[in-house]
Order: structure tokens, then C-alpha cells, then sequence
């Protein structure tokens, strides 16, 4: 019981079950017309993008571009269906394991989905720092809302992503601050007639693919209604000092795995930083308010509950 992508790899029914769905409501006789085409013999084979692979001697501005190209060639999803469900509550464990099954079935992404390949493709490029990030804009009385992964490379910010529009999508590391960054973003928006309602900037993200920790998403929300144009460039600058205060003073011991089925202790977080801007983005997990004492610390079970 399962489908056939269009690389030739068997995709879980479930997957197809919800586009049938959809299709049928447009087309009710969508899915036997699809069957019908993917049993035909005569169709010529559609190519699979193929993951890079990189040699230790590549620099990392040539890493970002090929993973770029990656995620462009599996193609911006326009059916309306989405094809891979993304918790953003998930540990990051468990995020890395569907952007491998992204790799393999080679479906058309959204951008939450080329935020997710970005980090796994770039998980081994230990000296490249990511961080999300989030706009909401507005355009002809309604809100649209759009993420990218943000890099930091050698003090020089950038982007990775997907988009109907190409400008906002990839920019290469060459801005010297985060605010030239957004403010690239957001001159690519007035292109598109779409006014930048507010920006949401996630603290760094850890490149242990088996961490059982969350993403931070919001670290930051900027409501460019409630700020000026200085202060919304001293809040971009100031999220940028908090990232660089968290890396350079470590966020404790290395985040508990999967594999480390002998650690019962809860794991250890890195103070706050002093200008976190969202009480919501700063809740801390439910073992951290217990005392620490080691009979009343969840053993390893709880976490693997989680993942």
C-alpha cells in the first residue's frame, strides 16, 4: 500500500491520501486520471535532484549556493497541498529525520519545509551560524507571512529559503549587519507592493542533528507599526549582540541525544540573555522548575517520550 514519487521512491499512502483528497474536490475525477498517468510506460523520467556533497576544501559560501540550488531545483509547492506536516514544537531530532525523508520522496517544498532542508544541509558546516527568520507583511487588505533561514558567516549575514519570488528567497553572505539584511528583505517586499508588518528573529540553532532540544523561533518580535525606523535598526542590532553573547559564552553541556541512554540528569541551559524581547519564546521546559534534585530528575525516557 504506498505511491511511487516522481524519483521512483515508494512514498507513505498517507502523504498521497491528503493530495487525493484535495484534488478531488477540484477534480472528482482527479485521482483516476492520476493513476491513470502514473501507470503509463511512456512518460519520460523526471530527474531527482541530488543532494550535495561536499569535500572539506569547499569553501562555505560555495556549500551555501549548492545548497541553494538544491532547494530551488525540488521546486516551490503550488498545489496548495502540503506534502510534509511541520510541528515547530518538535526537538530538532525529529525535524532532521523528516528533512531526510524530504530528501528522498523529492517533493515540491513551501518555506518552512526549505527552512528545515537548510539547517540538515548545513548541519556539518560547524562554523556557519542559523537562525530563523520570520515576516508577516501586508497586501490588499490581507497578511501573509513567510520564513527564511538566516546565516552568519565570518561576520557577514545571509539567507537560505524558498519563495514564488526570487527575491526573497536566497542572499548570499555579504551584509555586514543583520539590519541590512531585513532591510533587503524589506525593499524586496515594496517591490512586490507588500508592507513589512513585523519581524520575528529565532536565537541560533544547534548543530547536533540528534539534540532533543526546540528551535527558538522568536526569540525577538519586532512590530514595525509600534517602532521607529532607528529603533527597529537598534532591536535588529541588539538580537544580533544576544546571538553572539549566547555562542560566545556556550550554552552549557552538549544537549542530551537519543544515544545517550546513560545521562538520568535534566540538561542544563545557558543563562538568558538580558534583552530577550518575548516572555512566550523564553518559556522554559517543565524540568527545569523542579529543584535540582536527582530523585526528582526525569530519566532519559521522558526525553525519547518527546522525540
Amino acid at each position: 500500500p504506498f505511491f511511487i514519487n516522481r524519483g521512483g521512491l515508494p512514498v507513505d499512502e498517507p502523504t498521497w491520501e491528503r493530495m487525493w483528497r484535495h484534488v478531488g474536490r477540484i477534480h472528482p475525477e482527479g485521482a483516476r486520471v492520476a493513476q491513470r498517468i502514473r501507470g503509463a510506460a511512456d512518460l519520460p523520467k523526471i530527474p531527482i535532484p541530488s543532494v550535495p556533497v561536499f569535500q572539506p576544501s569547499t569553501p562555505i559560501p560555495e556549500r551555501l549556493e549548492a545548497v541553494q540550488r538544491y532547494i530551488r531545483e525540488l521546486q516551490y509547492n503550488h498545489t496548495g497541498t502540503q506534502f510534509f506536516e511541520i510541528k515547530k514544537s518538535r526537538p530538532l531530532t525529529g525535524l532532521m529525520d523528516l528533512a531526510k525523508e524530504m530528501t528522498k520522496e523529492a517533493l515540491p517544498i513551501k518555506c518552512l519545509e526549505a527552512v528545515i532542508l537548510g539547517i540538515y544541509l548545513t548541519n556539518n558546516i560547524t562554523t556557519l551560524d542559523r537562525f530563523p527568520i520570520s515576516f508577516k507583511t501586508h497586501f490588499s487588505g490581507n497578511y501573509f507571512r513567510h520564513i527564511v533561514l538566516g546565516v552568519n558567516f565570518g561576520g557577514r549575514y545571509g539567507a537560505l529559503g524558498i519563495s514564488r519570488r526570487e527575491e526573497l528567497m536566497y542572499k548570499a553572505p555579504i551584509f555586514r549587519t543583520l539590519s541590512e539584511l531585513i532591510f533587503d528583505f524589506e525593499e524586496a517586499y515594496r517591490r512586490c507592493w507588500h508592507t513589512l508588518k513585523k519581524v520575528k528573529l529565532g536565537h541560533c540553532i544547534s548543530h547536533d542533528p540528534h539534540s532533543v532540544e526546540q528551535i527558538e523561533w522568536k526569540h525577538s518580535i519586532l512590530d514595525l507599526d509600534k517602532l521607529t525606523r532607528e529603533d527597529f535598526r537598534k532591536e535588529l542590532e541588539r538580537h544580533a549582540r544576544d546571538m553572539r553573547l549566547k555562542i560566545g559564552k556556550g550554552t552549557g553541556p552538549p544537549s542530551p541525544t537519543k544515544d545517550r541512554k546513560k545521562d538520568v540528569s535534566s540538561p542544563q541551559r545557558g543563562q538568558a540573555s538580558p534583552h530577550q524581547r518575548n516572555s512566550r519564546g523564553d518559556r522554559r521546559p517543565s524540568s527545569e522548575k523542579k529543584p535540582a534534585d536527582s530523585k526528582a530528575m526525569p530519566d532519559l525516557n521522558g526525553y525519547q517520550i518527546r522525540v
